[in-house]
């Protein structure tokens, strides 16, 4: 008796959860799983760089260098966003912590006032040093010191300059509380 109860009660539930209109509202999964913004990134080097109406202001990356443009899409309020950016390797690590030496220059854009930022070199940086015994190696994201967060903006592209081998990995952040206040 109590299954046939418990089966029409989860039969009910069931019919219920599929009928529901509630379902059709939700918007659809960013492809990463995350209710991101979907950025759109552009990579050239030396031999491959072609200017864009939207960048053609920026200059060509020059040899050994590789040029990274996001392109931020329009959001509604884009006051509530935040987008981080680090910049560094993927290398094999051990056991130890590990980074690297390179400084992230802001520059501008001559005539323009458009700013972009650089990094000429990228070295080895500091590790600490605790003995790994026969620990594997991993794959893991090394990167600069700092990083860069930066306002939310879909007006112009976000343009970076970085030897060839570095990488650039960058998140969006959104603002999900609203403000508190001390008097």
């Amino acid at each position: 008796m109590k299954f046939k109860t418990l089966f029409s009660v989860s039969a009910v539930s069931l019919a219920f959860a599929l009928l529901s209109f509630n379902a059709t509202a939700v918007s659809p999964p960013h492809p990463t799983g995350l209710n991101a913004p979907m950025v759109n990134i552009q990579r050239f080097d030396k031999n491959d760089y072609r200017a864009h109406e939207a960048t053609k202001m920026f200059p060509a990356p020059a040899a050994g260098m590789v040029q990274h443009i996001l392109s931020l899409p329009k959001l509604e309020n884009e006051d509530d966003y935040m987008i981080e950016i680090q910049i560094g390797q993927t290398q094999m690590v051990d056991c130890n912590k590990h980074g690297l030496n390179g400084e992230l220059k802001e520059l501008t854009v001559q005539g323009w006032g458009y700013n972009y930022y650089q990094v000429d070199e990228i070295a080895e940086g500091p590790s600490t040093m605790m003995a790994c015994f026969e620990l594997a190696k991993k794959e893991a994201f090394v990167r600069i010191p700092g990083e860069l967060k930066m306002r939310y903006d879909s007006r112009l592209p976000k343009v970076f300059y970085l030897p060839e081998g570095a990488e650039l990995r960058f998140r969006t952040w959104k603002v999900d509380s609203t403000y508190q206040y001390s008097k």
